[in-house]
């Protein structure tokens, strides 16, 4: 049951409901109005949520794009699809939801940011059309032809995404924290691209039987909403998240300096990055209206599995913090999770049941009619019940005499306990309910003895050790279409050479 009574909605048996994913990337799950920000201009998400089961702490698996993904279509956590990095692979014949779907006689089909090693890898996805923004996915992909072809350059991107670039970004790059306009027009920036290229998709869709997944590449750094977006906050008038301190905790300082400094980082920048932040998550919602609104005029909605969500959070001045890559606090382990079922709109409301993203997986496939395969660890979310605990796994500190080891999360209504097994002494433990900001460690705290024991025995059932193997293969078998490079001819080198020449143009010239 949910919050005030709602039910978490079952099952329908009938024809195959089609099935719209839509996937953001580093969405802090309080900035949507649903999830109860009152600045933040989301009314086209807004409106889809009071026709979902909104999930209030619903967790991911591992805060980092690429693994984070994998868990989603699989179902299974990181150390059991092995794709633990930004450029990893799943282990060979991982089930998915979408190939299981594929195998059911579904149109499966993915549009956007999917940051798969490699490029077009097949996870069950029949058709790809590509936004990638880091790696060499952004030199294989549909996006970046587009913009080749019309001699485009998304020049605040490349600066935040590729060291060559980043090494001589300009002072107002490091001064914004990498909140700036976007050089593209808005008819060309990357979520006006991937909202017209699923638009196209949905408006293809019969009756039933289709899946499509829009992965949009916002609202991750850099903060670069086109200009037509910028001015929609005024950064005057944006106030700070509750878990803003003046100073980086101890605790934080040494587990990483951050992608930025996060020491650097002052009330005017950090305001003048949310109202950037909040201005492309804005610019993802006029696109989200306009797919549910197709939806809703050729009859589709109301039949339609709806799930919303992101691959993992944003700090956005927790702790003085800005990104990620540094304690599972709440802000950047919890995600937002909307799903709308099909003929279950009356069922709509808010839980706060625990949730995890390895659920998507299971959910999609029970709400489709198929059983989820044995393996997969996800929970159907439509059934009664939940998760006593979400466990995760974090990111090895990265700061100069940091301590050696990952963490690991294990987060229950109340408490979280986020583990060192190498090195105890810098683990930690909150009692949510007094400190609902994590601010104070009680990891020695007499008091909490027996909670620390409990959810250190439950992440040793969930992962006993850390050091397993990633798994990597360039070479993995890919989808066959049009749009899908070869390996070997070569195009990597060219693409990132007249890139590199257009950039020399724009002053990034060696």
């Amino acid at each position: 049951m949910g919050e005030e009574g709602v039910p978490l909605s079952e099952n329908v048996p009938g024809p195959r409901p089609n099935i719209l994913v839509i996937h953001t990337d580093q969405h802090r799950a309080d900035c949507l109005g649903a999830y109860g920000n009152r600045v933040i201009q989301t009314p086209h998400i807004d409106t889809l949520s009071l026709d979902s089961v909104c999930f209030s702490n619903c967790y991911c698996p591992y805060p980092v794009c690429t693994p984070s993904r994998y868990s989603l279509v699989s179902g299974l956590y990181v150390h059991e699809h092995r794709g633990r990095s930004n450029r990893s692979t799943m282990r060979p014949g991982t089930p998915t939801f979408p190939a299981l779907l594929a195998d059911a006689g579904y149109r499966t089909r993915a549009v956007g940011k999917m940051h798969y090693t490699p490029t077009y890898v097949d996870v069950g996805f029949q058709e790809m059309i590509l936004a990638e923004q880091d790696g060499e996915g952004r030199w294989d992909d549909d996006y970046h032809r587009y913009l080749r072809e019309r001699g485009l350059v998304d020049v605040v991107d490349l600066v935040d995404q590729r060291r060559e670039y980043r090494e001589r970004a300009r002072p107002a790059y490091w001064e914004t924290f990498g909140a700036l306009p976007s050089n593209l027009p808005e008819e060309a920036h990357s979520t006006t691209w991937i909202g017209e290229r699923a638009l196209e998709a949905v408006e293809e869709w019969g009756p039933e039987g289709n899946l499509l997944m829009v992965g949009f590449i916002k609202p991750h750094h850099p903060f670069d909403p086109p200009a037509s977006w910028a001015q929609m906050y005024d950064p005057r008038y944006v106030p700070l998240l509750p878990g803003w301190v003046d100073e980086v905790p101890a605790q934080d300082a040494g587990f990483w300096r951050g992608y930025f400094d996060n020491a650097a980082l002052t009330r005017d920048a950090l305001r003048r990055v949310m109202a950037y932040y909040y201005a492309t998550i804005s610019q993802i919602d006029l696109w989200v209206g306009r797919i549910v609104e197709a939806l809703k005029a050729r009859g589709l909605y109301d039949d339609a599995l709806v799930v919303f969500t992101s691959d993992h959070g944003e700090y956005l001045g927790y702790h003085h913090l800005l990104l990620k890559g540094n304690h599972l606090y709440d802000p950047l382990a919890r995600v937002p999770l909307m799903c709308k079922w099909p003929h279950q709109t009356q069922r709509a409301g808010t839980t706060a049941a625990l949730a995890s993203t390895v659920d998507v997986a299971p959910t999609i496939l029970a709400a489709a009619g198929l059983t989820p395969p044995p393996g997969m660890r996800g929970l159907d979310l439509a059934r009664p019940g939940g998760r006593e605990v979400a466990c995760a796994e974090g990111i090895a500190a990265r700061g100069e005499g940091a301590p050696p080891g990952r963490e690991l999360m294990a987060r229950t209504a109340t408490h979280k306990l986020l583990l060192n097994r190498e090195s105890p002494a810098h683990s930690l433990l909150f009692d949510l309910e007094e400190d609902p900001l994590e601010m104070v460690n009680r990891y020695d705290d007499p008091a909490l003895a027996g909670v620390r024991e409990e959810l250190t025995e439950r992440l040793a059932a969930w992962l006993p050790n850390t050091e397993y193997e990633m798994h990597v293969d360039e070479r993995a078998p890919r989808i066959a279409g049009p749009n899908v490079p070869p390996l070997d001819d070569g195009h990597r080198e060219e693409v990132a050479a007249w890139y590199a020449a257009r950039m020399a143009e724009e002053g990034y010239g060696r």
